[in-house]
């Protein structure tokens, strides 16, 4: 067993799965990028198409191409690429890649005709994000560049996508401006003679949230890993699938007045024992949970003192005996079952979002699979 570890829960992924299903009404595109959100790409994608999502999505080609190394052969979108992108290795690996402009499109076509087969595309409408997709003023080029290409048979027309701005606010007007405005662009596309087989613009929150706007699929991130992405309307009975554990590393007694850890930021104020955990930032933890990070150890909870550093972190176990043993493991964080910290909790002290805490865990952790979720499907 590694030092540090990631045990995911892969049964927790098909439960998330079946619930942004349930809920959405439509179709699940497992969006799997960034290394399936810290939890490892390849396991997560087929446990996702165990649950019965319909495709795979990622950010980049190289994460697409992984994939397909790895033996998945679902269906896989890719939409966000640069000018050194390989689109070659795209059409012959039959990803499906997804362009924001005329420019990329005409490149992937151009691919295509190289590998000698057809590229299978769809297209992003920026429509109100203001990030990658084809400005609306952009678009009518786009659409008829696709119709062109389609004619052809360069490509094959399957996707048109857009990401909302505000689906984590489920009433906002400009979710349906956007909805409105993707509508229009596929009816664009049918009349260009190009039409999309498959349309989606919501994210997991738009997904729990708003099924009115699910159209064939969504895009599950977040949710898929178990956390919610609108904490103000309750966890969804999602499942989180992540739990972090760390091996104690020394226990030893110091006595009052010693300093812990550079610029002896706390003091012993009484003889006690400490551990060192060997985990640090290297591996994903902030440096900004100094003085705030609790962990449980053998369903004890004990506080980190002192400064967390590149490798280790100190907790302090107090004075009299303990029964905290070198080479016990103890959990960082995990779904807060048995009173263990969240990743969410995390994400609050370190004033940032859940995401970045999960899609942080790196370095020397280890991932274990597991499949042990049973869950009372009642959504919350």
């Amino acid at each position: 067993m590694a030092a540090v570890e990631a045990v995911i829960d892969l049964g927790a992924i098909v439960h998330n799965v079946q619930v942004v299903a349930e809920r959405a009404r439509s179709g699940v595109m497992a969006v799997v990028k960034a290394n399936g959100y810290g939890h490892g790409a390849t396991p997560v994608a087929r446990a996702a198409l165990d649950a019965g999502a319909a495709e795979i999505g990622v950010a980049t080609v190289e994460e697409a191409l992984a994939l397909r190394r790895d033996g998945v052969s679902a269906p896989i979108v890719a939409w966000l690429h640069t000018p050194t992108t390989d689109f070659a290795a795209a059409v012959a690996a039959d990803i499906e890649v997804v362009v924001s402009s005329a420019r990329q499109l005409a490149e992937v076509a151009a691919c295509a005709e190289v590998v000698g087969s057809a590229a299978t595309i769809g297209v992003k409408v920026d429509t109100g994000l203001g990030r990658n997709g084809a400005a609306l003023p952009d678009w009518p080029d786009l659409c008829d560049t696709v119709a062109k290409h389609s004619a052809t048979g360069a490509v094959v027309m399957r996707t048109a996508m857009t990401h909302l701005a505000r689906g984590d606010e489920p009433h906002h007007p400009l979710n349906d401006q956007q909805a409105a405005f993707l509508d229009a662009c596929v009816a664009d596309l049918g009349r260009a003679g190009a039409p999309a087989q498959v349309v989606h613009m919501s994210n997991s929150a738009a997904a729990l949230t708003r099924p009115d706007l699910s159209r064939d699929l969504v895009r599950a991130g977040i949710a898929v890993y178990g956390h919610t992405p609108v904490p103000q309307l309750g966890d969804f009975g999602l499942a989180p699938a992540m739990t972090l554990t760390a091996e104690i590393a020394v226990v030893k007694k110091i006595s009052a007045g010693q300093g812990v850890s550079y610029n002896h930021t706390w003091v012993a104020p009484r003889d006690t024992t400490i551990a060192v955990v060997a985990c640090g930032y290297a591996d994903g933890i902030p440096r900004v949970l100094t003085d705030w990070l609790t962990v449980a150890i053998d369903g004890r909870h004990f506080r980190s003192v002192g400064r967390i550093c590149m490798d280790q972190f100190v907790v302090d176990l107090g004075p009299g005996r303990t029964e905290v043993s070198e080479g016990d493991r103890a959990v960082l964080f995990g779904p807060g079952s048995c009173g263990e910290a969240t990743a969410a909790d995390w994400a609050r002290a370190a004033g940032t979002i859940d995401y970045e805490i999960l899609s942080s865990i790196r370095g020397r952790t280890a991932r274990r699979y597991v499949s042990r979720a049973r869950i009372n499907r009642q959504a919350s």
